[in-house]
């Protein structure tokens, strides 16, 4: 999925200037009044001047509108797509970047010169001139040829300023990692809203519909919180209520209190036009009483795709297929390297730490069989898992001098749960890359657990791969499938760092066991 902010501005720009012209031409036709009482008094007090409406009206005024077009998608076909191509920030792309908004600033201002020198606004008083206002009230057009540069520079600055923050979060959204599809979703639905959301009144209003502001009052107050509400609720309030609850007094509570929050805030803008604001409770209801059921329905028109996208939907084929997958990667190739281990333990020493060693083997497949089933397991029996591994593959390696392996666990409190098998992979991983019987090596391994947090640090040396080494030719179930299992039970719960150099490699696992799962 790709975000389509951008498209959809640009659509709302096209329509707004095509609805602009439609309202001046339907002006000129005299379908729609104008206000030219001002051309009419000046005239009056003028009487040698000659003035076409049709030319000095209606023209100008397109000629306008299509210059500030045109400025737009200039900066957004041409200048802002160098901006975003410029990865290596060259220098002159930035220079000829501001180059072009110098120029399109001139030439704006030299354009609206040019039409105010024949539209006149100023003897009307600049009324349904407002276009030629932006760039400030000129009575003597090209006596100045650099009138309005410096405000139609402040125009594209300000537009500048809010593409910047545009493109930021549409990087944002791209680059959200596993719920970057859901991200899209909803900031493209939020677009398209807004988008019709005004388009509506901007089509209302060029065709001279309706002329009560009250009813206008009421849209800008209605239809925001309708949108908003419609947006939470399918998005947010929905997926995670409706999956963390059964409770229905809970949620009728907390509907209410959300569309109170969603529809109260406009309400401003009726006090702003005069209208009594006391109408606000009916807003309140229609909002509870109408769109929330209506916004229900197609919640469960959608729900399928919304939970996928969202990723709350961990379906019985992803917990029961994947997962089980993962895990039948670690036991096999494991237990081969472990029994290699024993036996050649067995061979050198007899007994006592064979003994040892199979006692430990046998800790671990009873935590395979029993607990690694399991979505969620006591943090001791994740870490008696992670001592016995650590334990066994220092029988793999002790007898080497070069190789140092030291372990560290600080935990205060065993009160927690997680899910089987998540900090084993990074230990593994340390083994399989950190570890050259014939070269000088390290690991060391940090766990520290307290009441808010978990935290597991590992560092280990870098190594070249050895094709005869066992260890290295098996894949285990590897960061990228921690990764996402990581996203799939602790979103918004849990950050993974890695870093590494030429010697050395280093990652760094916390989670918040404060927060709760969603």
């Amino acid at each position: 999925m790709k975000v389509k902010i951008r498209k959809h501005e640009q659509l709302l720009i096209a329509l707004f200037g095509l609805m602009t012209i439609i309202n001046y031409t339907l002006q000129q036709l005299g379908f729609i009044p104008v206000y030219i009482s001002g051309f009419n008094e000046y005239l009056k007090s003028h009487p040698n001047v000659h003035f076409n409406y049709s030319a000095y009206l209606l023209l100008p005024r397109i000629g306008v509108v299509l210059l500030f077009m045109f400025s737009y998608f200039w900066l957004n076909k041409i200048t802002i797509p160098q901006i975003r191509r410029n990865t290596n920030g060259s220098f002159f792309i930035y220079a000829w970047v501001l180059i072009q908004v110098l120029l399109l600033a001139y030439f704006l201002a030299i354009g609206v010169n040019f039409a105010t020198y024949y539209a006149r606004p100023a003897w009307n008083n600049y009324a349904d001139f407002r276009i030629f206002a932006l760039l400030g009230y000129n009575e003597y057009p090209l006596t100045d040829l650099w009138a309005g540069f410096d405000r139609a520079l402040i125009c594209l600055a300000a537009y500048g300023i809010f593409a910047t923050l545009r493109e930021l979060v549409i990087h944002r959204i791209e680059n959200s990692g596993s719920k970057s599809n859901y991200r899209v979703l909803i900031a493209n639905q939020i677009s398209s809203s807004l988008c019709i959301f005004l388009l509506f009144p901007a089509l209302v209003l060029s065709l001279n519909l309706i002329k009560d502001d009250a009813n206008y009052g009421a849209y800008f107050v209605f239809i925001p919180s309708a949108i908003i509400i419609y947006i939470t609720n399918i998005y947010w309030l929905f997926p995670r209520l409706l999956n963390t609850s059964n409770n229905i007094v809970r949620l009728i509570l907390t509907l209410s209190i959300c569309t109170f929050l969603c529809s109260f805030p406009f309400m401003g803008f009726l006090f702003h036009l005069g209208i009594n604001i006391n109408v606000w409770p009916i807003n309140w209801s229609i909002q509870l009483l109408l769109v929330t059921p209506i916004t229900w329905m197609l919640y469960q028109q959608k729900k399928d795709k919304i939970l996928e996208l969202r990723g709350t939907k961990i379906a019985l084929s992803k917990t029961t297929a994947d997962l089980q997958f993962l895990r039948s990667q670690i036991n096999p190739h494991f237990l081969f390297n472990v029994l290699n281990t024993l036996y050649g333990t067995a061979l050198i020493d007899g007994s006592k730490r064979t003994a040892n060693g199979i006692q430990m083997l046998g800790d671990m497949m009873r935590f395979m069989l029993d607990d690694n089933h399991l979505d969620f397991i006591p943090l001791s029996n994740e870490i008696s898992y992670l001592k016995n591994y650590i334990a066994l593959q220092k029988l793999r390696i002790q007898d080497s001098e070069e190789i140092d392996i030291s372990e560290e666990f600080t935990i205060d409190n065993y009160d927690h749960e997680i899910i089987p098998m998540l900090l084993i992979p990074f230990v593994e991983n340390a083994f399989k890359h950190g570890i050259d019987l014939n070269k000088k090596s390290w690991i060391n391994i940090s766990l520290s657990c307290d009441g808010k947090r978990i935290t597991l640090n590992v560092r280990n040396s870098l190594h070249k791969v050895d094709a005869n080494d066992p260890e290295r030719k098996h894949a285990g179930i590897g960061l990228k499938n921690v990764t996402e299992r990581l996203m799939m039970f602790y979103e918004g719960q849990h950050e993974l760092n890695h870093s590494s150099t030429e010697k050395e490699f280093i990652i760094k696992l916390v989670i918040d066991t404060k927060a709760p799962k969603s």
